[in-house]
């Protein structure tokens, strides 16, 4: 039996570029899921319009993480064995779909994009705040996991659908990302990063609120990583200094 794969899209406001978007993604997959996280401005109704992908709404909007959230659940009702999570704001490339899936292999759980592994002819250069922040968390993460990772933050990743469900993801803001490193090293999950090409079309995008300063979304990464990692050994999981049995490109 082939498996079967997913392409999930968390989408909030994002009118301009989603009916674009989601043209490209279904070249590349037949499969698509939308989760409008309660947009206001008008990318319901060109989602309402489309009868070739699947949407799941939230009536309220429940933050990056929690449309993520939803896309793991999804996949895992409607028995999906792989699932590519890709941003729907032109920062990632649909073409790079089947190198997610295919990097995948059975001895793989989690593949990350990464937009530091390796440089771009046409790659952007980071927005200085935000290239300062990621660099910052990622070593963090590395030196407190044992991990190798090189972008803490892409949101461009391929799950195995199985290994993804056996963790319990609630961060539903931007920090989502950091329990799931947490949680993925303590579960000892497979993790192998690929390079993608580093695209900035809105350098001025919102986080959202306090968010939007930078010394404040650090304290809130901080304070998601200590608060995953005191959970994990609350709940007495052991985890593997050396990391062994993680995979890295």
């Amino acid at each position: 039996m082939s498996e079967r794969w997913l392409v999930a899209l968390p989408v909030f406001n994002e009118v301009k570029h989603v009916d674009r978007v989601l043209d490209e993604v279904l070249k590349y997959c037949r499969e698509v899921l939308v989760i409008d996280d309660g947009s206001t401005d008008g990318t319901a109704e060109v989602l309402a319009r489309r009868k070739d992908v699947r949407v799941l709404t939230h009536p309220q909007n429940r933050g990056y993480g929690g449309g993520l959230i939803s896309a793991f659940e999804y996949a895992h009702k409607h028995g999906f064995d792989k699932l590519v999570t890709i941003d729907c704001d032109g920062q990632h490339e649909p073409k790079r779909i089947p190198l997610f899936f295919e990097s995948c292999t059975p001895d793989v759980d989690i593949v990350s994009g990464s937009r530091y592994l390796r440089q771009f002819k046409d790659d952007n250069a980071a927005p200085e705040q935000r290239r300062r922040i990621n660099e910052v968390i990622t070593e963090e993460v590395n030196r407190r996991l044992g991990m190798e990772l090189t972008d803490a933050f892409c949101g461009f990743k391929c799950y195995r659908v199985a290994a993804v469900h056996k963790l319990a993801i609630t961060e539903t803001g931007y920090s989502m990302p950091l329990e799931l490193w947490v949680q993925a090293a303590y579960a000892r999950l497979r993790i192998k990063e690929v390079p993608v090409p580093r695209i900035y079309l809105d350098e001025k995008r919102s986080f959202g609120g306090a968010l939007d300063d930078g010394d404040v979304r650090l304290h809130y990464y901080y304070l998601t990583l200590n608060r995953a990692i005191a959970a994990a050994e609350a709940q007495g999981l052991a985890r593997d200094p050396m990391m062994t049995g993680n995979c890295w490109l």
